[in-house]
């Protein structure tokens, strides 16, 4: 059999957005993923259904695989034929012994490509705003490892020569040795007045960051009580900190935000979040499917210019009953004739990528607003199309049937319970790892529910905000025992990101 290869991949320093094009692209072809402790798990969610995930998690104080452990699943599985993507924080090759796990390979012939990444020793002092380099400070820059043995008698760190020879010091990993750093800093002539940053969990929404002088930082440090994994940074770079500081500004840093949506449809909130310093975190608890039977909705759409009404109450909606017009090579002209109405904008500006306008869009988001629009018209007798999820309500199929129109609710596609991880879910409940819960539908909210137990949600969810996109998402929360705290005054993505914005501002 033909040895695979191994790709020794750079995660960057946590911000998952910090992946390289050429790492994304290796954990997309693997088969086997071994992944450290601090690269991104949401990473993970990029690997292919089948791939095989190992996690080596590894922190100065403990190991869950020892580095031989490591160098042998490299090997075992490149020898299956397979291809190993070795995902490892930071750089590969920045005090990431990554070149240790080379070597291996190399003796055992096994192919491997070294895929950098970006440091943390670069991009966590960046993220506190800290330029690890400034011509008005320094010119030179060291990376020095911070966990090395104080005790050892033969250091191999040549203390009189980078305390005072190197302008910025970056340690890496060595928030246990802060005292013995600031001793044999001070002890070879750096002055006690020297800046110190220490940071943190540095580019995620843990991000913490202390300041202070070689005078004083033990002290504040310790105050903080910070630990592992941390940056230190030495210089007077550290000073420009307070007016360069740019990531903790951000309207939602410091919180990770669960998303429940279906995963097709998560990235649209996810970037939101994003882009105002929060963490998202996809938990899809809903997928959206083909119905079990297209034979109500092909029958519909085979007479679709029968209708007088066609009614679309989602994206979803609009995606599934196009698709089926596509696949069945119904010419979109025959809606000419049909009055069209969409629930929300969004809904309206995805029928309109069809070049198709609608009649009416009600104002209020919901299946009831519309139900007020039809009082006004004459719809007795009329064919009305109502194309939806499988489990959508059935107050607008029932009241507009008793106001005498012909209804036709067919189901256009189906929602089923999304493949997340109960266990890794409740893990990060219990870890209070979770800021914000976010609701978009009635489903996300009750399987969300079934995936973590009905009994244990007043356990889980304490002190975690929880987010409703609208007053019947908000309903099915509170019949299920969450208490709402967020509901958006406008039905939409926008308007939910803007009420979690206003919550924060006003808490």
């Amino acid at each position: 059999m033909k040895n695979g290869i191994v790709y020794l991949v750079g995660a960057g320093p946590g911000d998952p957005k910090l992946i390289t094009v050429r790492g994304l692209e290796c954990i997309k072809n693997a088969d086997v993923v071994v992944y450290d402790r601090l690269s991104s798990p949401r990473l993970l969610s990029f690997a292919k259904p089948e791939a095989e995930l190992i996690y080596a998690g590894k922190s100065p104080i403990r190991h869950t695989l020892k580095q031989d452990e490591i160098n042998q699943v490299l090997v075992s599985r490149a020898l299956e034929g397979k291809t190993v993507t070795r995902l490892k924080g930071g750089d590969p090759f920045v005090f990431g012994r990554g070149g240790e796990e080379a070597e291996v390979l190399l003796d055992q012939d096994i192919p491997f490509e070294i895929v950098p990444g970006i440091t943390a020793g670069i991009a966590v002092p960046a993220y506190a705003g800290i330029p690890v380099t400034h011509r008005e400070f320094n010119s030179t820059l060291a990376f020095v490892t911070g966990n090395e043995d104080p005790s050892k008698e033969d250091t191999s760190i040549e203390w009189d020569k980078i305390s005072t020879g190197c302008g910025t010091i970056v340690f890496y990993m060595g928030m246990a040795n802060l005292p013995h750093i600031v001793e044999k800093l001070t002890a070879n002539g750096r002055s006690q007045d020297t800046p110190v940053a220490v940071i943190r969990w540095g580019t995620r929404p843990e991000q913490q960051t202390v300041t202070g002088t070689l005078a004083d930082i033990e002290e504040k440090a310790r105050e903080a009580k910070m630990g592992h994994p941390a940056i230190i940074v030495v210089g007077g770079v550290v000073s420009l900190r307070e007016k360069l500081r740019w990531f903790e500004q951000k309207a939602l840093f410091g919180k990770r935000i669960l998303i429940t949506r279906s995963r097709s449809q998560a990235s649209v909130l996810a970037e939101k979040v994003e882009n105002l310093g929060g963490e998202p975190f996809e938990f899809p608890t809903i997928e959206i499917t083909d119905p079990e039977d297209f034979g109500p909705l092909d029958k519909a759409i085979a007479s679709i210019d029968s209708y007088d009404w066609l009614v679309l109450t989602s994206v979803n909606g609009v995606q599934s009953f196009m698709n089926r017009m596509r696949h069945l090579r119904t010419d979109i002209r025959r809606l000419s004739t049909t009055k069209i109405v969409a629930i929300g904008p969004q809904t309206r500006a995805e029928i309109e990528k069809y070049g198709i306008f609608c009649e009416f869009v009600p104002e209020e988001f919901v299946a009831e607003a519309i139900i007020e629009m039809f009082k006004g018209e004459d719809i007795k007798g009329k064919r009305i199309l109502l194309p939806r999820a499988d489990i959508a309500r059935k107050v607008l199929p029932e009241t507009l049937g008793s106001m005498g129109a012909n209804v036709s609710e067919v189901t256009a596609y189906s929602t089923v319970m999304g493949a997340g991880s109960s266990e890794e879910l409740i893990r990060l409940l219990q870890d209070n790892k979770i800021h914000v819960l976010t609701f978009t539908s009635s489903s996300t909210v009750k399987n969300f529910v079934k995936k973590i137990g009905p009994d244990n949600v007043s356990r889980l969810l304490k002190g975690v905000v929880v987010a409703s996109i609208g007053p019947i998402t908000s309903a099915s929360a509170r019949e299920l025992g969450l208490v709402v705290d967020v509901e958006a005054a406008e039905y939409t993505i926008d308007g939910l990101v803007q009420a979690i914005l206003n919550y924060f501002k006003a808490n």
